[in-house]
């Protein structure tokens, strides 16, 4: 018998539903059980399907909001855990989030590397908790909580690059009103860092989803490329 976590995707865009559930294939340990691109579709599949374990919910559905729906599964008394997907980044709908019981909070846009390291975690939870007796002491709670939060920034950064100096560069272009952008030599000047180490930390952070590049037209030189946070 399979122990793999059986996954329900529920999202509306039909691009992201498509690569949400192949993102969940690719990870080891856990199984898709199936799309949902509705509340309605997603409570008929769990009428069906009661044996999901894990919903990676959108927020933002054809017919009503993810935690309208989040209630109605409690409701009807569904027990599976809940990852947000999510491009809401209203501070309530976090708050919201949080008291209703959503385990981990995952913004859109993110890298298939962010979306597998949020399965991994959860994981890793459900590890800690299936490992320890039915009365706990504060140690293993601890334990179980933990798992759910990232371990170590820098164990997730690629070598070389830290994450103080990435938290201060990303500050830095998340306060910036310019337009078009900064330059990494910009950006370098504002964290007291040097073009190149800027530019690394810029391309990560695109890579990841979470900046965008362009093009900057200026003088006789070749262009340069301007990094903006993504709104």
């Amino acid at each position: 018998m399979s122990t793999d976590v059986r996954v329900l995707v529920v999202e509306d865009e039909e691009l992201a539903a498509e690569a949400h559930a192949e993102y969940v294939r690719r990870v080891d340990g856990f199984e898709l059980a199936g799309v949902a691109r509705s509340a309605a579709d997603a409570l008929r599949h769990l009428a069906q399907d009661p044996a999901v374990d894990l919903v990676l919910l959108d927020m933002h559905l054809p017919d009503g909001h993810g935690l309208a729906l989040l209630q109605r599964l409690r409701a009807a008394g569904h027990p599976c855990d809940v990852i947000a997907v999510t491009s809401a980044r209203d501070t309530e709908v976090v708050r919201r989030a949080v008291t209703q019981g959503v385990v981990l909070y995952l913004l859109k846009p993110f890298s298939f590397a962010m979306f597998r390291s949020k399965l991994e975690h959860y994981a890793a939870y459900r590890a800690q908790l299936a490992g320890i007796d039915d009365d706990v002491v504060q140690d293993e709670v601890d334990q179980v909580f933990g798992a759910l939060r990232t371990r170590s920034g820098a164990a997730e950064l690629p070598k070389g690059l830290g994450p103080e100096t990435l938290r201060q560069i990303t500050e830095a272009l998340r306060a910036a009103d310019a337009a078009d952008g900064l330059s990494a030599s910009e950006v370098g000047a504002l964290v007291g860092a040097s073009r190149v180490t800027a530019r690394r930390y810029l391309e990560h952070l695109a890579d990841q989803g979470r900046v965008e590049r362009s093009p900057r037209y200026g003088g006789g030189g070749r262009p340069q490329v301007a990094y903006r946070w993504r709104r």
